[in-house]
């Protein structure tokens, strides 16, 4: 017997409305006919020198000692935004910021920071807590981009944040399949390591199918 939908048909599902369903990512995900998995992912680095790192650190530093971000609005504007915009400016692309999309009564509603670049595509949910609930919600926003975008890129990244930490999830294509790093990357003690990744999955040379 099949299992009962979680999804129910002429119901408008945002997609913040999968950050407050309890179901696991793997049932969720499973009504988009993707499969789910946890482990260490091998990002793209970027191995140059990052002009903005020196002074993205101290004015992250700065942020934390003189305001408290226990709201998700201050931690967007004191630690996220801040270190997005660093990073277009690093590698001059457009941050979107609110995208909105709608491919579909089940996937539709805004990216949080959306940034397109000719190599690389990049969406980042913005989350005051609870990164697990907030992985399903990323996962859903790359399952709709996977439908809105023309790219012919075979991997989609994005990332989850408090601004305090960070975890990657990668959407492959072909496969159907979310994986979700098992490591989560802290700010500031690994602001570095952070910025080399969020660049190197922007300027990356892309991944092309098969013609």
């Amino acid at each position: 017997m099949n299992r009962p939908r979680i999804l129910q048909p002429g119901i408008n599902y945002t997609f913040s409305k999968y950050f407050e369903l309890s179901y696991t990512p793997a049932d969720i995900l499973a009504e988009f006919d993707c499969t789910y998995e946890r482990k260490r992912l091998d990002l793209p680095r970027y191995e140059q020198s990052i002009k903005c790192l020196d002074f993205l650190s101290r004015y992250l530093e700065r942020n934390l000692t003189f305001v408290n971000p226990i709201s998700e609005t201050a931690r967007r504007e004191t630690l996220i935004a801040p270190t997005l915009i660093e990073i277009c400016a690093e590698t001059q692309t457009q941050l979107n910021i609110e995208y909105p999309i709608n491919v579909s009564e089940q996937l539709k509603g805004s990216f949080d920071y959306y940034i397109n670049s000719y190599n690389g595509m990049l969406v980042v949910e913005a989350k005051q807590s609870d990164l697990s609930r907030g992985f399903t919600q990323l996962a859903v926003e790359l399952i709709a981009l996977d439908q809105w975008t023309q790219s012919n890129a075979t991997v989609l990244y994005g990332a989850v944040t408090t601004g305090e930490d960070w975890r990657f999830g990668i959407f492959h294509r072909q496969e159907k399949r979310i994986s979700q790093d098992l490591k989560l990357y802290r700010v500031p003690e690994e602001l570095e390591e952070l910025l080399r990744i969020l660049i190197g999955i922007i300027v990356k040379t892309p991944y092309l199918t098969a013609t």
